[in-house]
């Protein structure tokens, strides 16, 4: 067997404008210890590409194009939704794994993912030993909607806070313009199940109570339709206009979701969705005021154009610690942010074990949430503004910014049979 082992990375979930970030720091500091690591094989569409051996050779792309991923939106290698079960449940899945694993003699598990990749990348840490192949497994930590514990905040959150803060800044400029004989209240949904990191971060936007948003709705504020209503009310009678910001897991005081589509996604969770039309709808059958909603969506997460730099630079570093940490014997661990201070905002990488951060999600805190409920403190803003500070803009061309496109060369196939996914 080869003293070097290679690679196997893989994205997982919804990808970010930064994930790509992380791919280029795992690659290129993969690449800069030729002596103690081999290829970095990337699997096509996350771990399915592990699965089915479909596998991505990078060692086939250049220097250039790997630097590119740095400042290009989503998932360069393809990402899936597809979360292993246990051992138990399902041992064909892990023994596939390692076999593939072993075929193409891979020694590390890179996954980029959030809290369902981080507890994938736990099992298989944790199992491969039992399967006789072990593997160092490191999780690079990726989610929007900044739900991971233990690290101070997500790569590609502070992107999408950024891009939130600055539309509802704008849009709110826009209606405030039309308000005397149009619009009265604007609605705009953002990402965020359980936790309203993303919701806060439209706060940003605006620092007196007369400047917008005027609300905002947290998954962690049970949603009270008198108490909401009411405040409409007295905002369009104060400032002549209403902005809310809307986290689509808003949900009443029983768990139920406003917006329940009532089916489920890949990983079990609720298929969450079109939460502003039923708060405007509520808006103009109770008030009767005009409205218009807008469902940020993908255009939050992928918005690459205007990336938090502090973001990108994050993301970059974590994937770069990935690589130094396996070299350095770690296995089942994650890199995360360290916050030093505030202002000026200082940070590092740390690291933490796989077993603090698998199957758990990091809330908004108490202290963050204005008392009224509707807001957030000062103590969220110091914490939010220095996410979103920087510009780390793409080359442009022609107007429009030059995004990269990969070969990805496919790794030639080791193994004879197939393995029909569930």
């Amino acid at each position: 067997m080869p003293a070097r082992k290679n690679a196997f990375y893989a994205q997982s979930g919804g990808v970010t404008a930064v994930i790509n970030a992380s791919a280029c720091g795992v690659i290129e500091a993969a690449r800069k210890r030729k002596d103690r690591m081999g290829k970095v094989y990337a699997g096509r569409n996350g771990i399915i590409g592990a699965l089915t051996e479909d596998m991505i050779d990078t060692s086939r792309e250049s220097a250039k194009a790997i630097a590119g991923l740095r400042h290009t939106p989503g998932g360069a290698f393809g990402s899936a939704r597809y979360k292993l079960k246990s051992l138990e449940e399902n041992r064909a899945e892990y023994e596939r794994l390692i076999e593939v694993f072993r075929a193409h003699n891979i020694g590390y598990f890179f996954y980029n993912g959030g809290g369902d990749s981080a507890d994938t990348c736990y099992k298989v840490s944790q199992l491969s030993k039992k399967l006789g192949y072990p593997v160092q497994a490191i999780h690079v930590p990726k989610t929007v909607d900044n739900d991971l514990p233990v690290t101070d905040t997500c790569p590609g959150f502070g992107s999408v806070a950024k891009y939130i803060a600055v539309s509802t800044k704008e849009a709110a400029l826009d209606v405030a313009s039309m308000a005397r004989t149009s619009t009265k209240v604007f609605v705009l949904e953002v990402m965020g199940r359980h936790a309203g990191w993303i919701a806060a971060a439209g706060g940003l936007a605006g620092r007196t109570p007369a400047e917008a948003p005027h609300i905002i709705l947290f998954p962690e504020v049970p949603f009270n339709k008198r108490a909401f209503l009411k405040r409409v009310k007295d905002c369009v009678r104060d400032n002549e206009y209403c902005v809310v910001v809307v986290s689509e897991g808003a949900a009443y005081k029983d768990g139920t979701f406003l917006a329940d589509a009532g089916t489920t996604d890949a990983f079990g969770h609720k298929q969450l969705g079109g939460v502003a039309q039923v708060v405007a709808q509520m808006v103009k059958d109770e008030l009767g005021f005009k409205y218009h909603y807008a469902i940020a969506d993908y255009l939050q997460r992928s918005a690459r154009h205007i990336a938090s730099k502090t973001d990108v630079d994050q993301a970059y570093a974590v994937g770069k610690a990935a690589v130094e940490m396996a070299l350095a014997g770690e296995n089942s661990v994650m890199p995360a942010i360290v916050r030093k201070s505030d202002k000026p905002y200082r940070w590092t990488v740390g690291k933490v074990s796989l077993a603090r951060v698998a199957n758990r999600e990091k809330m908004m805190p108490k202290r963050f949430v204005s008392k009224d409920g509707f807001g957030i403190t000062a103590a969220c803003r110091r914490y939010l503004e220095p996410l979103v500070k920087g510009e780390d803009y793409p080359p442009y061309r022609d107007g429009m910014p030059v995004y990269v496109e990969l070969k990805n060369v496919p790794v030639k196939r080791k193994l004879d049979k197939d393995f029909k996914l569930r």
